[in-house]
């Protein structure tokens, strides 16, 4: 679903890589949290798997496997690859001017960003 299809809703946009520590020790379960406690408040929280190193490893089936092993409940997207191949940085991590994972946006119910964070939040 296309994030114009969440308006109304509060989205919470986690954007994280599997080999990432903060990520995996902060950001992610820090996502999966909000998502526990105001799912049903209408707060959506998505998941933005968003990688720029380590491509080789960051596999779908990978990630399929990270995402049972940490019971993430939450949906998970995967960030479009960058099509200039000098340029590792995906299209949605360039598009929100991210500076690396984990990144957290928070968009109201008009569709208006009003948090963007990077790091420890």
């Amino acid at each position: 679903m296309p994030l114009a299809g969440l308006r109304g809703s509060v989205v919470v946009l986690h954007a994280f890589q599997m080999l990432c520590p903060a990520c995996v020790h902060h950001g992610l379960p820090q996502a999966q949290r909000v998502h526990a406690t105001f799912a049903a408040s209408g707060v959506s929280v998505i998941g933005l798997h968003t990688v720029f190193e380590h491509l080789a490893a960051m596999t779908p089936v990978s990630l399929q496997a990270f995402l049972l092993e940490y019971r993430i409940t939450f949906p998970v997207g995967v960030d479009a690859p960058s099509a200039d191949a000098s340029n590792p940085i995906p299209v949605t991590m360039q598009a929100y001017g991210m500076q690396g994972t984990p990144s957290l946006m928070l968009i109201d119910q008009n569709g208006d960003l009003r948090k963007h964070a990077f790091g420890a939040v």
